[in-house]
């Protein structure tokens, strides 16, 4: 495991460096496999903003925080991640040590087709999947707070998406091929 920290219009200084390594080190002592940590440190119109990635046990968790100060957005973004983290294992209790139903998200119906336009891609992101089912993908969005999340399911071995709907229920998208 390595720290990574970047500097964006900041000059990191080497106590700035060994501050966030010193934080993020205390904190993934709780897992076993910690992957290469980026740390983002920013200076955007006197906001100072730092956003940590940890690639940790299969897990990704990923925290951004704004202050008027570099040591006070540290401080708040660890405790960011200190609380996935905290999220993260005691999901992961309750299902080991409860009646844990497993109940089958229905597939969302299908989408209607898009008119032919040309439309323009601004960014192309590629990331690493792991196999996991969808209740762990959900697990996953949640942790990242977002929206959706892509995963390849190994029991029907196709790349699917979870979704949060309006309602606070989760969707399924599983494609078919024709």
């Amino acid at each position: 495991m390595s720290v990574n920290v970047k500097g964006r219009n900041i000059n990191v200084t080497p106590a700035l460096k060994e501050y966030v390594e010193k934080k993020i080190t205390k904190v993934t002592k709780q897992f076993k496999t910690v992957g290469d940590i980026s740390a983002v440190l920013k200076v955007e119109h006197g906001n100072h903003i730092v956003e940590i990635t940890v690639p940790a046990s299969g897990i990704l968790l990923r925290a951004q925080e704004t202050t008027k100060d570099m040591y006070s957005s540290i401080d708040l973004v660890v405790e960011k991640i200190e609380r996935q983290i905290h999220k993260y294992k005691t999901r992961l209790m309750k299902r080991k040590y409860s009646n844990f139903a497993d109940t089958e998200i229905a597939p969302a119906p299908a989408a209607a087709e898009a008119a032919d336009e040309e439309f323009e891609i601004i960014k192309n992101k590629h990331f690493t999947m792991h196999p996991m089912t969808p209740e762990e993908a959900i697990l996953q969005m949640n942790l990242l707070n977002h929206d959706f999340f892509v995963f390849f399911d190994p029991d029907l071995g196709s790349t699917n998406v979870v979704y949060r709907r309006k309602d606070g229920k989760y969707g399924l998208l599983t494609p078919e091929l024709k």
